[in-house]
């Protein structure tokens, strides 16, 4: 019964992260924004329906599986958005009043 709510909860907070963060897709004006709300609240969405999943399979071979494409996600979710970002700046889709030229020469030249 408790095991119950706590998935449904999680679940659901993780359903409405993944929303927000197709809502901020949509709605946000450059690449740059875009992609933080890509990042953050999709992956930390997915990682809360995931450990729901884990409670409901507890005990199943599926958990590894479960355990697994939580740590995919958490490993390219970051290394994606880092090489969206660089990509959108080399192609000077950037808009030049939310980045100073300092924050953009800070990495490494490739």
């Amino acid at each position: 019964m408790i095991t119950d709510v706590v998935v449904a909860i999680l679940v659901l907070t993780g359903s409405v992260l993944a929303f927000t963060a197709s809502i901020g897709v949509l709605r946000f004006p450059d690449t740059m924004t875009r992609m933080h709300a890509t990042t953050k609240p999709q992956t930390f969405g997915l990682l809360l329906i995931l450990i729901a999943a884990m409670i409901r399979l507890a005990g199943s071979v599926d958990f590894g599986m479960l355990v697994l494409s939580g740590l995919f996600a958490l490993i390219t979710a970051p290394v994606v958005a880092h090489r969206i970002g660089r990509l959108a700046y080399q192609e000077q889709r950037v808009r030049d009043d939310l980045m100073q030229r300092s924050d953009a020469d800070s990495g490494s030249s490739d």
